[in-house]
């Protein structure tokens, strides 16, 4: 038995759930999130928790088990409050701007380049000291990272100076230089 998948997941207060068919929807303050289930998985909804059940006992459908567990509980938190990543973009003459759903970063290139926001994501740009740090907020935490993932793809951090775009938590060891030569 799935250790993740036998856990309950609990129903906060204000979040709705209901089941169509194999679809299972989710409702709360922030907004709607919906999953296809797996037909070899089956869900037990009462008021105040899930329980994620399985019809037999394969690998792939024990791999389901887990998974699904894991997507429902991450549903849930994602339309109570709401997931977020942070960027730093770091370097002399780095910048950050958000003009409507546009995220403009200039980063080093010749032309400063553009990212598109895609629906259910919303940025906030704020500058700290010489850096600016983007902040990226949304209810799917897999579309959020997805995002956090391809800005930082942009102008990936240098291994020698440490400039370019990285989540906040992340830690860079910097490589050192060229060794002089001794004489």
């Amino acid at each position: 038995m799935s250790k993740i998948g036998k856990k309950p997941v609990l129903i906060p207060e204000g979040v709705n759930i209901r089941l169509e068919g194999r679809k299972l929807i989710v409702k709360g303050p922030k907004g709607e999130l919906s999953l296809e289930i797996h037909p070899e998985i089956e869900l037990e909804i009462d008021e105040k928790e899930i329980r994620v059940k399985r019809k037999s006992d394969e690998k792939f459908v024990r791999a389901m088990h887990g998974t699904t567990r894991s997507l429902i509980n991450n549903m849930i938190k994602g339309v109570k409050e709401g997931f977020y990543k942070e960027l730093l973009v770091v370097g002399t003459g780095y910048k950050a701007d958000l003009r409507g759903r546009e995220l403009i970063l200039d980063v080093g290139y010749a032309e400063p380049k553009k990212y598109i926001l895609p629906e259910g994501i919303k940025a906030e740009v704020k500058k700290e000291g010489a850096n600016f740090k983007i902040r990226i907020e949304g209810i799917d935490k897999q579309k959020v990272g997805q995002v956090a993932a391809e800005i930082r793809k942009i102008r990936e951090p240098d291994l020698y100076k440490g400039k370019g775009i990285r989540y906040a938590d992340e830690v860079i060891k910097l490589k050192p230089g060229k060794a002089g030569v001794a004489k």
